[in-house]
Formats: C-alpha cells, sequence, structure tokens
C-alpha cells in the first residue's frame, strides 16, 4: 500500500497527459500510485495514462458520462489507501520534488489538511498562476499571486484553502468533514472543502518548494466563458450559504450586494453577465439540496470572518 495516491481526473486530456504522466515517472519521492478518473473522454486519452503502467502504478476508473470534478475526485479519494491523497489536474506538470516536498510539508503539522504546490504559468514560467486560494466576504473567490513574479512567492504560509488541481490532503481529515460536494459539478468545490476544515480548525497552506506548471482552462477551454462564469457564480453563494452563519449574511449583505454589481458591469464587455446572473439565481434551487457545514467554535468563526473581511481589501487593491 502505497503512502500517497494521485488522483487525476481527466476529460479530453490528449493533449496533456502525456507530459502530466511523464513529469510523474520523474518524481524523486516514490511511493505513490496513480488513479486516473476518466469522466467519458472521446480521445482516448485515458489510455495514455495505461501507457505508463511499467514505470507506475495506474489505475483507470471510467465513467460513462462527464460527471464533473467533484464526482470524479471523490471516486479517486474513496478508491485511495494511503494517508495522503494528491489531487492533480490533467494541465499541470508537476516538477521533480513535487510529491516528496507536498509530503514533507503535510508531516510537519499533523493540523494541516491540506498544502498546495506553487502554481506557475506554463507558458512564462516566472508568472504565479496561484499560490492559495482566498474568499472574500463579498462572495468573490480569488487566486492568491494571480499574474504576479514568482520570486515574490518563496516563503510558506497559511492560506485561506487550497487549489485542488495541485494539492496533497490528509486522507483521514474526509472522514471528519466529508468529500467534496457533488453539487458543485466544478470550481469552487476545492474552496468549500478547503472552508469546512477550517471551521473544524485544520489549517491550509501553501508549499512553495513543490511546483507545478499549469496550462490553466484544459477542459473548460478558457479563463473567461459562459459556462464558467454561471457555474462560478452559483457556487461561490453556495460557499457561502454552507458555510456562513446567520450573523455573517447580515454583517457581510453590503458586501456581498456590491460585489455582485461590480462583477454584473465587469462581465458586461465579456458578454458573460446573463451567465453570472442566472448563476448566482440558480444557486438558491441548489441550496435545499446541499449539507450546511456542523456548528463549531464562535471564535474560529470570527476568526475566519475577519480574515474574509480583510481579503476583502486584498482583492480590491489587487
Amino acid at each position: 500500500m502505497n503512502k500517497v495516491t494521485i488522483v487525476i481526473p481527466n476529460y479530453n486530456g490528449k493533449a496533456y497527459m502525456d507530459k502530466c504522466m511523464k513529469c510523474l515517472v520523474a518524481q524523486e519521492y516514490k511511493d505513490f500510485n496513480v488513479i486516473v478518473v476518466d469522466n467519458a473522454s472521446m480521445d482516448k486519452s485515458q489510455n495514455i495514462a495505461l501507457q505508463y503502467g511499467k514505470d507506475l502504478s495506474v489505475e483507470i476508473v471510467q465513467f460513462s458520462k462527464n460527471t464533473g470534478f467533484s464526482v470524479a475526485v471523490n471516486e479517486g479519494i474513496r478508491n485511495a489507501k494511503g494517508e495522503y491523497v494528491i489531487l492533480l489536474n490533467n494541465d499541470a506538470y508537476a516538477d521533480k520534488a513535487f510529491v516528496g516536498e507536498l509530503v514533507n510539508k503535510m508531516e510537519s503539522d499533523s493540523k494541516i489538511f491540506s498544502a498546495q504546490a506553487l502554481m506557475l504559468q506554463e507558458n512564462n514560467k516566472n508568472l504565479v498562476d496561484g499560490a492559495g486560494d482566498y474568499f472574500s466576504a463579498m462572495g468573490w473567490a480569488f487566486a492568491r499571486g494571480k499574474d504576479k513574479e514568482a520570486e515574490y512567492y518563496t516563503t510558506d504560509k497559511d492560506v485561506f484553502s487550497c487549489c485542488a488541481g495541485a494539492a496533497i490532503y490528509r486522507k483521514s481529515v474526509f472522514d471528519e468533514i466529508g468529500l467534496f460536494d457533488e453539487n458543485f459539478f466544478a470550481y469552487l468545490e476545492d474552496m468549500d472543502v478547503g472552508y469546512r476544515a477550517r471551521l473544524k480548525g485544520y489549517r491550509n497552506v501553501i508549499a512553495t518548494k513543490a511546483k507545478v506548471y499549469h496550462v490553466g482552462s484544459g477542459s473548460s477551454g478558457s479563463r473567461h466563458n459562459y459556462f464558467k462564469a454561471k457555474i462560478s457564480a452559483r457556487n461561490s453563494f453556495l460557499v457561502m450559504y454552507k458555510n456562513f452563519a446567520w450573523w455573517q449574511w447580515v454583517v457581510n449583505m453590503p458586501l456581498i450586494v456590491m460585489g455582485f454589481l461590480i462583477k454584473v458591469i465587469y462581465f458586461i464587455p465579456k458578454r458573460l453577465t446573463g451567465g453570472y446572473v442566472s448563476g448566482v439565481f440558480s444557486s438558491f434551487g441548489i441550496m435545499r439540496k446541499t449539507k450546511k457545514a456542523v456548528p463549531v467554535n464562535r471564535k474560529i468563526r470570527i476568526k475566519l470572518e475577519l480574515e474574509l473581511l480583510r481579503n476583502c481589501f486584498l482583492r480590491l487593491c489587487k
């Protein structure tokens, strides 16, 4: 039984899978197996992973339809037998120290739930794609360090949540807080699970010595499109619904309304306002299907609320 299982969700990833697997073969840390969860790919990209069976322990879990990110990674986590699970996008190419550095970070503190690799842009390796994720009281999620120079992101620190595109998770904590919410389908499900872990007193951190080079939007096709605008808007409200106490809605409502109006204006020139607004309103129909976070110590909620307020200023001053 390997200590680490790397779960790679895949949907028509033929352009990325070969390089992704080659990077895993080159890892300095070897105590891991790979599970590729395929969402009914039509390009046979899942078969590319099997070609590396001589060098890696590779298993394919095949779905008959596109179930989305959350269902796919949950199936991988359920099939994982070891202590840690790494979730890795097929368009994220791992540095040779990637797995080992993530394991080292997790073993430094038993209260760490997740640790994210420093995600750099594949087409410009000097720029950050993401150095941890933040959520704000406006209902906005954003990647720390996006498009900034990588030289300024060399210190490990706590973050609000980790991007599941290249992060390791302590498998035992999922038994306590639950897996990724499958109502999300894709986008911000990692923010939700990270928030739930924080509410239980766990930490999420950035491990800067672990690096991946990320193409970005390998499945959805672009940074901004109708599908992403709609689903991300919907899921941001689901994150708040699931994890806010009632008093947080009262405190944050002026900021939430402001955030909504700013997004509406932002998406007008991109012709995505309709997608964003429909996503927000579609969240109300899904809320009744989602399970709210278990009530926790009030001091933890207050601490997190202060982070949410601080993150508003971080995002607006970006």
